[in-house]
């Protein structure tokens, strides 16, 4: 994908690309959504996404501008730390290179493809990926991406080649706001040969795939209005198309839960309880199987508090034998600039223990210490 607007945005007389998927690592987190009662917090074993806390304006990410940043200076830095040896990188090195990714916005990281392309005729991820493990190959692959251009390439990966990975999909989908979601569309269309929904619907199928299509519009109502009678009303509808009745439409909780904007769905969800004296999760659960369940959960565990939501999902990636690595890196790597505060808050919250020490205890090397700046430190 195309770096060339990213790089003329950093020199003098250039300025930033516009559009709804860009994101400004400066700039104020969209509103994690909604409020609530934060001390409703799922415990280990499950239960219902506790609401967000109230609002925090200022910005939530541990991943900033760095002060004083030079592309041309910066990419001299990682040159040095790569040419001692052609074949196996020294610590020091490894720890220069670390330490410089690790400071820098992906604004600033992205500045540096083009100069270090036109300086030293190579391509600055491959010359990476030569140098580092794996994992941590992969981690500073994920950097070097735009927010959207990693989002695409996340959307093709979970569906290229055998088996789906569904996780990715919903997480993705039921988190991002209607411009990152049509953003990421149109990138996905330029690299790859098909549209992002068609590739979507050729590898998914049933309520699932209905699920998935309508998140993917990217057109849910995203104004602050709150019609109390409609939340009453939507409440009374979903109970009617799954409670109330044998089988479950399936539609039904597609158009609302898809459709209507976050704070009208927290007065949705609060009524529900109100009326029928079940949380909404629980009726999901209770009326659906298997990905629609999971995806359907995905998307309510968002709307009531997306950082406890992404918690859950690094958690989860930590836990028993092995380590998901694709899901671990995708999160840390989309939320540093966003939310990164406010999910190590729920994760001590939710799993009474640092998401830092999860990663210490389930990590290793270099791939440890860039998820560790990631994190940006230990609660």
């Amino acid at each position: 994908m195309n770096h060339l607007a990213n790089y003329n945005a950093g020199m003098p007389g250039g300025s930033a690309p516009q559009g709804p998927g860009m994101v400004n690592p400066g700039a104020p987190s969209p509103d994690p959504t909604g409020s609530g009662d934060p001390s409703s917090n799922p415990s280990l074993g499950g239960g219902a996404m506790p609401l967000a806390p109230p609002v925090n304006k200022e910005f939530r990410g541990t991943i900033k501008d760095f002060p004083g940043a030079h592309p041309l200076k910066d990419v001299e830095v990682l040159r040095k730390a790569m040419k001692s040896n052609e074949c196996i990188l020294y610590f020091t090195d490894q720890k220069a290179i670390v330490e410089l990714l690790g400071s820098r916005s992906n604004k600033q990281r992205l500045l540096l493809l083009i100069p270090y392309k036109t300086a030293y005729g190579k391509d600055l991820i491959k010359d990476l990926n030569k140098k580092l493990s794996n994992d941590c190959g992969n981690l500073v692959t994920a950097m070097m991406k735009s927010p959207s251009e990693f989002d695409a390439s996340e959307i093709h990966r979970a569906i290229a080649g055998l088996g789906t990975d569904e996780v990715c999909l919903t997480e993705i989908l039921s988190s991002r706001s209607n411009g990152e979601l049509k953003e990421m569309a149109r990138l996905y269309k330029m690299e790859f040969p098909e549209s992002m929904e068609d590739a979507i619907s050729n590898d998914t199928s049933g309520h699932f795939r209905r699920l998935l299509i309508s998140l993917a519009q990217g057109n849910r109502d995203e104004s602050t209005n709150v019609d109390l009678s409609l939340a009453k009303q939507d409440a009374r509808d979903i109970f009617s198309a799954g409670e109330e009745k044998l089988g479950t439409d399936e539609s039904k909780f597609n158009g609302i839960l898809c459709g209507r904007n976050k704070k009208h769905l927290l007065a949705v969800f609060e009524e529900y309880l109100k009326m029928f004296k079940m949380d909404i999760e629980k009726s999901i659960s209770r009326e659906m199987v298997g990905d629609l369940k999971s995806g359907m959960l995905a998307v309510v565990k968002c709307i009531k508090n997306t950082p406890a939501y992404f918690a859950e999902q690094l958690y989860k990636s930590m836990q028993g034998l092995g380590t998901k690595d694709t899901t671990l890196i995708r999160v840390m790597v989309s939320r540093s600039e966003v939310d990164m505060l406010d999910i190590r808050q729920e994760y001590l919250k939710m799993y009474h223990k640092s998401l830092a020490k999860d990663i210490k205890g389930d990590t290793s090397g270099d791939y440890k210490k860039l998820l560790l700046k990631l994190c940006g430190g230990s609660d």
